[in-house]
């Protein structure tokens, strides 16, 4: 869980950078190979990656500007830094500039969802790596074998503190997520539904985590955290998608 991993000079290697970094070349060597294996232009697929990432971490950020608000008024500067963002806001963002540069170019966004959807999952397991080495997303406290105390000065909540690492129990979900939509992939009867089951797997297994984590700074909205009322649309969203593929099916 140590963060800063080589400096030189004034430039420091951080762990979490890194494991973003693995994330998302992880997620464009699979787009590549899924691409070639399900037939689709693997060119588009990387413009397609490129530009979900540029749009992704742009609506993370603005997403996590708006969960602390008065902090962004007073000083934004310290909010617009590497640090802080909101997973749902960069799926948001992500899925919406990737729908639009499917639509001006008239693609199939739905096909390139389905196949792309588990290199999203790939990436989110590393990132979530990420976070364990920076501190961030850490869980309730705990004194049991699971606990976890993160350095002083890191982003968890100090060495006094035993935490529970709910960093690494995300990390391993979206892998196992990632396990089963590469299968769903391999049924061609199931193929259209695998982004559906997607939005479904990580909204609600991101809906129950959210139980055990203990940074409050993520918001609130009533007594929901901002990610659990995210989560309850993104996976209705997922259920009236594999409904209509369904449906889709059953017509064929």
């Amino acid at each position: 869980m140590y963060n800063d991993w080589l400096t030189i000079g004034n430039f420091t290697i951080h762990g979490y950078g890194v494991m973003i970094a693995v994330g998302i070349l992880m997620a464009y060597y699979m787009g590549d190979r899924l691409g070639k294996k399900y037939g689709l232009n693997t060119d588009e697929i990387d413009t397609i990656i490129f530009l979900v990432l540029v749009g992704g971490f742009a609506s993370a950020k603005l997403l996590y500007c708006l969960t602390v608000f008065d902090q962004f008024i007073s000083d934004p500067l310290s909010v617009l830094g590497s640090g802080g963002w909101v997973v749902y806001g960069g799926i948001i963002g992500g899925l919406l500039t990737g729908w639009l540069y499917c639509r001006i170019k008239k693609l199939d966004f739905f096909r390139y969802f389905n196949v792309l959807a588990p290199c999203v999952a790939l990436a989110q397991g590393f990132g979530r790596i990420g976070c364990f080495f920076a501190g961030c997303c850490y869980g309730i406290e705990t004194h049991t074998v699971l606990d976890v105390h993160f350095p002083d000065g890191s982003l968890g909540p100090g060495s006094s503190v035993g935490a529970l690492p709910t960093q690494l129990i995300m990390s391993a979900g979206n892998f196992l997520i990632f396990w089963t939509l590469l299968k769903n992939l391999e049924n061609e009867e199931r193929r259209d539904k695998t982004a559906a089951l997607y939005l479904m797997l990580y909204s609600g297994g991101r809906f129950l985590i959210e139980f055990v984590r203990g940074d409050a700074a993520r918001g609130h909205i009533g007594f929901l955290s901002t990610s659990q009322f995210i989560a309850i649309f993104i996976f209705i969203l997922g259920v009236l998608m594999y409904r209509k593929n369904e449906q889709n099916t059953v017509n064929l």
